[in-house]
């Protein structure tokens, strides 16, 4: 495939980024310092960052301007996926195919390595080497995609919602802050290094809030169709704690006909990029064909 290339370098600079941003598990705090690196570098497909590359790749951004937002946004992602296993939020032992963090080290340890792993994100954006006109563009977009306003509130609102039937636009306003807050983040700070303009802008934000969507919808039905050794998490975690999922209210078929739509949107979006989204819509691919 042509993309595999520029993912696999993609992966490798991220993968990089991180080992280089996060603490060393030999120096004080040991311990929580190693449960920080077990949230990072377990694995992980990394949608976020390549979304970050994939996207400048659209601009012919330097790909070393991108280390720094892409590190960061996925240093958000795994400090989200800690503080959502804990026994107060999803009660979760299994992550990326390992007992989750808490289980691993202890539950205070994991709340504060997701409180390190956030608070290091911005500092690896703060740090970045390019104009501080960039930086501070990079720091307000993540601020607001993790905070109240995104991704935190996306979890609010899913915990209000637990054992109650949500209507479909409750469901996907929750899944566009939980999940889709940090993705559209992605994508706009992989385009923050090129010349945009609000057109350009608003094709990226139509394409990220479809992807947004499709990756939680695909999620959905992998909690039914897939299992914890494929999927590498515990499944069947919506069904018994009676939350509402696209399976439950459209049923399959009527989920996998909303990916279909999603998958057009997408399309219609990038369009006008021809061939300088190829990467960036191969995520977006990916995100609705994905196994696990």
């Amino acid at each position: 495939m042509e993309t595999e290339a520029p993912f696999l370098r993609w992966a490798q600079r991220v993968e990089t980024a991180l080992g280089n941003a996060l603490p060393s598990a030999s120096i004080p705090p040991q311990r929580l310092h190693a449960a920080m690196r077990h949230a990072v570098l377990g694995g992980g497909k990394r949608i976020r960052p390549l979304l970050v590359y994939a996207t400048g790749a659209v601009f012919g951004t330097d790909e070393r301007w991108l280390d720094a937002p892409a590190a960061a946004v996925e240093l958000i992602h795994a400090y989200s996926l800690v503080h959502d296993d804990l026994p107060a939020m999803d009660d979760d032992a299994l992550r990326r195919g390992r007992p989750t963090v808490h289980v691993a080290f202890d539950e205070a340890t994991a709340i504060l390595a997701g409180d390190a792993l956030q608070s290091l994100a911005f500092e690896v954006l703060a740090e970045a080497p390019v104009a501080s006109e960039l930086r501070v563009s990079w720091l307000r977009a993540l601020g607001l995609a993790a905070g109240a306003g995104g991704m935190c509130g996306g979890q609010a609102l899913d915990i209000d919602a637990t054992g109650q039937v949500q209507t479909l636009a409750d469901l996907e306003r929750m899944h566009r802050l939980k999940t889709g807050a940090l993705i559209r983040a992605s994508v706009r700070m992989g385009a923050m290094g090129g010349s945009i303009d609000e057109g350009t802008l608003k094709l990226l934000d139509t394409f990220a809030d479809a992807l947004g969507l499709a990756f939680q919808v695909r999620d959905d039905i992998l909690d039914v169709e897939s299992n914890s050794k494929q999927l590498g998490k515990t499944v069947g975690k919506d069904a018994a704690q009676a939350k509402s999922t696209y399976p439950a209210l459209l049923g399959m078929d009527g989920a996998k006909a909303k990916l279909v739509e999603l998958d057009r949107v997408m399309h219609d979006a990038l369009s006008p990029f021809r061939e300088r989204a190829t990467a960036l819509w191969a995520l977006g691919k990916l995100a609705i064909h994905r196994t696990h």
